[in-house]
């Protein structure tokens, strides 16, 4: 698929007023803004032709490794070209020189939103901040801190003893000494962090199901009403959408359930 020449934002000209308000760490407040749909599809011809069908619907779109290894960077600048935030979810986990040079070329693209592992520990996690306020337009950088497919079991199974909500707070506490001021977390944990965190860190809330929505393979999920009750910040949501038999409808439903939750 052929795409338009890639957008590049640059410095303090290329952020939108959302942008600096996430930079700020400020909570979003129209629906809209909240709401980060899961581009998890093969390529760009179905990625593009969902974000078609829902129609504004949401502000936002998060490109994950399939699809970003199916189409790279193209198709980040295509999204960014049709006026749409990028979350680039790459969850990078390497040596902090690895990690800090991946960061940079992130922060290239003009993305708004990354990740990284925050079990890459200490080192590393430094190595990202500092690598994402080096480039223009620093992005947030999110901390994954417990996959929303994980459980005590799974955790176990890795070396982890205890539950995954201890496990999401001694990472978040460990990211926020180097710096970190964002993360993913499952919506059973979101309560928790904001009672130790505060409000300012930017909570990233996937494994959003819909009331009678499946689980699929996710194991820590709530509706979207729970997530923002519970303080998230955004709500990341795949399947719900993209595989509903109008996309559109399914997302005006999620914002609806926001909204509610909001009174905004």
């Amino acid at each position: 698929m052929m795409f338009a020449e890639p957008y590049r934002k640059s410095g303090a000209q290329g952020r939108s007023p959302k942008e600096y308000n996430l930079l700020r760490g400020i909570a979003p407040v129209r629906p809209t803004e909240r709401l980060i749909v899961a581009l998890d599809f093969p390529g760009a011809a179905e990625a593009l032709s969902l974000v078609d069908q829902l129609e504004g619907a949401s502000e936002w779109f998060k490109v994950g490794l399939e699809l970003y290894l199916a189409e790279g960077n193209a198709l980040v600048a295509e999204l960014q070209r049709r006026g749409f935030s990028v979350f680039l979810d790459l969850k990078f986990h390497d040596i902090p020189n690895t990690v800090a040079s991946a960061v940079r070329a992130a922060g290239r693209l003009g993305v708004s939103m990354l990740t990284v592992h925050a079990a890459g520990g200490p080192d590393m996690l430094a190595a990202a901040v500092e690598a994402a306020g080096e480039t223009d337009g620093s992005p947030a950088l999110l901390a994954v801190t417990v996959l929303t497919s994980m459980d005590a079991a799974q955790l176990e199974a890795t070396g982890v003893n205890g539950s995954a909500a201890e496990q999401v707070e001694r990472l978040a506490s460990m990211a926020v000494a180097c710096g970190v001021r964002g993360f993913v977390c499952s919506a059973v944990e979101v309560a928790s962090l904001r009672s130790q965190l505060g409000t300012e860190p930017l909570l990233v809330v996937p494994g959003i199901r819909p009331q009678g929505a499946a689980n699929g393979d996710q194991r820590r999920v709530a509706t979207p009403a729970a997530a923002i009750a519970a303080g998230a910040s955004y709500l990341v949501v795949g399947r719900p959408i993209t595989r509903a038999a109008d996309p559109g409808a399914a997302a005006r439903a999620i914002l609806a359930e926001i909204q509610a939750a909001t009174g905004k």
